[in-house]
């Protein structure tokens, strides 16, 4: 028997009134609960997660939330569906729930304090859950690593692509600079009988020098930013796009003849100092320096170009310069990208940084959202999860994730989070009831 409009409409209204009740339910735990919350359910994982994957005829605890199980093997769907549901979302719910008004009235307690602790404090606890979560297995290592890292590309492409309205393809480029500067800085100070014979310095050095070698690679990678933006900035229209386009080929085609650093091979050897706490501590300083960035007197400039050069000339902003800064500095963020990803793999190959990088970062760029700090962290995670997410369908998945961006860019044109900045205060600050401005 069908359904008539009534009914649907009636089952739809009752689908609506139960999610708003749930939103209600939660709408008042601030965001030092819901890491709290995260922290409790990674431990359960920790403590019981192979026990009850074995109980669901689980072999080990899923790697990636039981997507790739449930892809591989989809007779396992209901039980990875029940392990996320028991492991995951219920202790999350559950313990949000019950510790609301107790994290309400902390956060409330740490705002009368600088903002800068009690950001320490939300910015431990996530750490925190990452580094548990984690720790079940290497690949969970690996894929945060890359994940942060992404966030730091997604983020300084943004900056140009986003707030300054250009269209650059240039960043594959410079996370190449980046990566085999890094790398031979590295190699050559800390690693013995490699490329370039005994190390200059002793290795118990390389953890202290690294973040050094770091902001290095990036300053050089700032440098060689200005072959691509001293000629396209002369310029206006679709010139940087060119440019920049020739400039990531031309990085790219140099590093594979030049035998010295491994030529088409690539370059190993790198040491082990790209750790989870390394890339973590990285990645947020690129998320505040880059958000504080954007929200200053450039990124307003920035803003004011993009939406009319003409117009932000007229109002004495000189809109070269302006740019000329933007560009470097998100070129600096790329080559410290970078010398992480080379020394997170601990290999470093010039087929990495093609078209493909390109089309990845791009793609994170815009499904996150144009000029939104949010939207790049957004884009970043979700397309690299989700390109693991679909790696058990292999030729399939290039089908599926192409899809899922050109309807986001019919139905969301600027992204899934555009314009949004990360405001620190209100996304620290606790949940208050507006009936009684409890909290």
């Amino acid at each position: 028997m069908g359904i008539t409009p009534e009914k649907e409409t009636s089952s739809n209204k009752g689908v609506r009134k139960l999610w708003d009740n749930a939103r209600e339910q939660f709408r008042y735990v601030p965001l030092l609960g819901w890491l709290f919350a995260a922290l409790i359910s990674v431990l359960v994982e920790q403590i019981a997660g192979n026990l009850f994957a074995q109980l669901l005829g689980i072999s080990k605890v899923p790697v990636l939330f039981g997507f790739i199980l449930a892809l591989s093997q989809p007779a396992l769907i209901p039980n990875a569906i029940a392990y996320v549901l028991v492991i995951y979302i219920l202790p999350v719910l559950i313990v949000a729930k019950l510790i609301a008004n107790i994290a309400n009235r902390l956060s409330a307690w740490l705002m009368g304090y600088p903002i800068v602790l009690s950001a320490i404090i939300h910015i431990g606890l996530l750490y925190a859950t990452l580094q548990i979560w984690s720790s079940i297995s290497d690949y969970r290592v690996l894929l945060l690593k890359l994940t942060l890292i992404a966030i730091i590309v997604t983020l300084s492409l943004n900056v140009v692509n986003g707030y300054m309205g250009e269209f650059s393809c240039s960043h594959p480029g410079f996370m190449a600079v980046g990566a085999y500067v890094a790398s031979v800085l590295t190699v050559l100070f800390f690693v013995n009988g490699s490329a370039f014979g005994a190390a200059i310095l002793p290795k118990v050095l390389a953890p202290y020098m690294f973040p050094i070698i770091l902001v290095i690679a990036g300053l050089i990678t700032a440098a060689s930013a200005l072959l691509v933006a001293i000629p396209s900035f002369r310029t206006r229209g679709d010139y940087l796009a060119i440019i920049s386009l020739a400039f990531m080929f031309i990085v790219k085609s140099t590093v594979e003849n030049l035998e010295i650093i491994g030529g088409a091979r690539g370059f190993t050897g790198q040491p082990d100092l790209a750790t989870l706490p390394v890339v973590f501590i990285w990645t947020i300083a690129s998320v505040w320096i880059i958000n504080n960035f954007v929200r200053s007197t450039v990124g307003k400039a920035l803003n004011a170009v993009r939406d009319g050069e003409l117009a932000a000339e007229a109002m004495t902003v000189d809109t070269r310069k302006t740019k000329m800064t933007a560009f470097l500095f998100a070129a600096f963020w790329a080559g410290v990208a970078g010398g992480l990803f080379a020394h997170v793999l601990r290999y470093v190959n010039p087929g990495t940084f093609g078209v493909q990088k390109l089309a990845e970062v791009l793609a994170m760029v815009y499904f996150g959202g144009l000029n939104s700090v949010v939207g790049s962290v957004v884009g970043a995670i979700s397309l690299t999860i989700l390109g693991e997410a679909l790696r058990p369908l292999e030729i399939f998945k290039w089908i599926i994730i192409p899809i899922i961006l050109i309807l986001v860019m019919i139905y969301r044109p600027t992204g899934m989070i555009a314009f949004t900045d990360l405001d620190m205060k209100k996304l620290l600050k606790p949940k208050q009831k507006p009936e009684t401005g409890e909290v």
